[in-house]
């Protein structure tokens, strides 16, 4: 039997609402005891000198290489990358090559994470064959072969049938729909929100109601339909309003964003920066304080990286042609904790809040569940450096940047998989 004793730990369980100095004992990979004053013979006992030992983190949206695009990023480069950044449970999107449209890719994402002995991966079912919007996938299938929920992806549902079928189908599962908020045809061939920084630029741009569009649409017919629908990365503060509203009419609805949308602005396009490029791209000023502000009254849900890797040909283009998005899993933790909320709320929105929306096992302190944990100093700072970040892909937008929270170690089922130093 293998036990590990944390002493001298800031334990935060946001599922539980602990907070408070104890100890926790880990045995044959499970969590076996809370402030047990013994310490078991040979156990392995680490000293957490007053750092903070949460669950490991959990990012409900990743996008990988795997399979089709392993030079971006492949599940053994992005699970390193997300033991770094203290996540330990990854819920993957499908619009790979091929989508991840049939169970045995399911299964393979499945496996392929758990080969790695450092990550869970949760796979994403396609919406529809291929992601590209037409026949529905076969979701029963894909659900029962262990997709947490469906999605297209980046790509929005453009047909508004399509949608209702593709809800009132999901509802017969119970199965969550996660959808790209952005109407298409305004967003075609866009790369920026319509502004004075954008026609200064000469960017294409689409309104920032586009989001709003969509959102006001789905609302409806997941009113129609009963259907539970998620709407992901949201950024302004038109689809937000909208959102809130729609909760207090107990309609079916959740959401989450990524940090570039409640720490960047578009102003941080810069001189043509692609590395700030993003879908839907970097908004106004306001925008991002009404997302802060959706954060901290709870309209949110939770907060994930939005992982898009990108290899240096993807980014080193024009602003319009380059690939959108941004590495995220090294820096979620960072980014989210200087989003200017308390601890425990930072703390939920990236750990059991994700785990409750997926239906997935995860995300917690409580006695008997996996021992995944994230030990960080809260108050350490560090800075982001493009190049020498764990992981293939090198595209963050927060390149140069001091964050304050650093990932000190991180265990995966008891066993150390991450320190300061690197990899164990």
């Amino acid at each position: 039997m293998t036990i590990t004793v944390f002493e001298n730990v800031r334990l935060v369980d946001p599922a539980s609402g602990r907070d408070g100095i104890g100890r926790l004992t880990v045995e044959d990979g499970c969590i076996a005891a809370i402030d047990s004053p013994e310490t078991p013979e040979g156990a392995r006992v680490i000293d957490g000198q007053g750092a903070v030992l949460c669950p490991g983190l959990v990012d409900m949206r990743v996008a990988l290489g795997e399979p089709g695009f392993e030079y971006r990023e492949s599940v053994k480069s992005g699970a390193r990358a997300a033991v770094a950044g203290g996540i330990t449970t990854m819920a993957v999107l499908p619009n790979t090559s091929p989508a991840i449209d049939n169970p045995a890719l399911v299964h393979l994402l499945k496996v392929r994470g758990e080969e790695t002995g450092m990550v869970s991966i949760h796979p994403y079912g396609a919406l529809t064959r291929g992601c590209e919007g037409g026949d529905m996938a076969e979701l029963g299938l894909l659900q029962d072969a262990g997709a947490v929920a469906f999605t297209d992806g980046t790509r929005a549902i453009t047909d508004a049938k399509q949608m209702r079928n593709l809800l009132s189908y999901s509802r017969f599962l119970d199965a969550l729909v996660v959808q790209h908020p952005e109407e298409p045809s305004l967003a075609k061939g866009a790369c920026a929100t319509a502004s004075a920084l954008a026609v200064r630029l000469g960017l294409p741009q689409v309104p920032a109601a586009a989001e709003a569009i969509m959102i006001a649409r789905d609302l409806r017919l997941a009113e129609m339909t009963g259907a539970r629908l998620h709407f992901a990365h949201v950024s302004t503060a038109e689809g937000l309003d909208l959102i809130r509203t729609a909760k207090t009419h107990g309609i079916k609805v959740t959401c989450d964003t990524a940090p570039p949308y409640f720490a960047m602005t578009e102003e941080d396009i810069g001189d043509f920066r692609t590395y700030a490029k993003f879908s839907p791209p970097l908004r106004a000023e306001s925008d991002r304080a009404a997302v802060c502000a959706a954060l901290a009254d709870g309209t949110i849900d939770a907060v994930a990286s939005d992982h898009a890797p990108a290899d240096a040909d993807d980014k080193r283009l024009p602003f319009a042609q380059a690939r959108a998005g941004g590495t995220g899993l090294v820096t979620l933790l960072g980014v989210t904790l200087g989003a200017g909320l308390p601890l425990m709320d930072a703390l939920r929105l990236v750990t059991c809040a994700p785990a409750a929306l997926l239906g997935i096992s995860a995300g917690t302190l409580a006695i008997g569940q996996d021992a995944d944990l994230c030990l960080f100093d809260p108050d350490a700072v560090w800075e982001v450096t493009a190049g020498e970040l764990p992981g293939r892909a090198q595209n963050t937008p927060f390149d140069g940047q001091k964050l304050t929270g650093r990932v000190l170690r991180t265990f995966r089922r008891g066993r150390e998989v991450f320190t300061a130093e690197g990899l164990v």
